[in-house]
């Protein structure tokens, strides 16, 4: 159905930004490459910011560098990883080098947070400092990350929404003529934009250790299970909740404690 006065916007985005000439061995760079590209320096940028104004326990400006490549191999190796276990097992078994094909998207967001819990808690370890203060610096950059990631989505008309009738729904031609749910903004908005608005108004309050990184997984596990109700099931239902809100509990869970928790004498 299509309401008086609306017509469907048809998605006709080139997931190339630029093209390269033909013989290229590439065809171009990829609007998806440039979005993680835009989160890394937002969150160099924030970190530099944090640190000169002794927000984080990183001591120098070698600290910054370090950290941040720490954590953009957690969150490729760990997206990627995450994304062929939990959504394209059968993919990879038919073809295997499909794993190192990340320009063609397919990042899984648990997967990531999984990497940059093993970045953050090799950092904290190599430095002697407080995992917890390092998960806050973390936490505190990662809703720039997923903003530009659930835009690069919608650029390459991936994780696409459930059918609708909505006047803001999107046609993606490859996935039928039918008008959907442009979830990848509806994610963008509720796992990006919002708490990293949230985290820029409370991470200089100084709060105790942990505090802000319970308070991130809490918004953003309440943004994923929401926004999780307009998108189409990647891989099947577990106990009736999509894959993707099942795997969201866990850190749902985690963020509860972490927000509740009360400081040791030592913190």
């Amino acid at each position: 159905m299509i309401f008086p006065g609306f017509g469907y916007w048809v998605h006709h985005l080139d997931p190339v930004a630029i093209r390269f000439p033909e013989g290229w061995p590439l065809r171009g760079v990829h609007w998806y490459g440039l979005a993680y590209a835009a989160g890394f320096l937002v969150a160099a940028f924030l970190l530099s910011r944090w640190r000169r104004a002794g927000l984080t326990p990183l001591k120098h400006a070698l600290d910054e560098s370090t950290l941040i490549t720490a954590v953009m191999v957690g969150v490729i190796a760990g997206g990627r990883l995450g994304h062929v276990l939990l959504y394209a097992r059968s993919e990879f078994i038919a073809d295997p080098t499909m794993l190192f094909r990340v320009w063609q998207g397919g990042m899984a967001s648990h997967g990531g947070f999984l990497g940059v819990l093993l970045a953050g808690a090799w950092f904290a370890r190599s430095r002697k400092v407080s995992f917890l203060s390092v998960g806050d610096t973390l936490c505190a950059m990662a809703p720039a990350g997923l903003l530009f990631g659930r835009l690069a989505n919608f650029v390459n008309a991936e994780l696409v929404g459930r059918t609708t009738d909505v006047p803001w729904a999107v046609i993606f031609p490859h996935e039928g003529a039918e008008p959907r749910h442009p979830s990848q903004l509806y994610e963008a908005f509720g796992e990006g934009l919002l708490p990293l608005l949230w985290m820029l108004w409370r991470y200089p309050q100084k709060l105790s250790p942990g505090r802000l990184a319970g308070e991130f997984l809490l918004l953003y596990s309440v943004a994923r299970i929401t926004t999780e109700c307009f998108r189409t099931p990647e891989d099947g239902f577990i106990l009736g909740l999509t894959a993707g809100q099942f795997w969201t509990l866990p850190l749902a869970a985690l963020g509860l404690f972490l927000a509740l928790r009360r400081p040791t004498a030592q913190e």
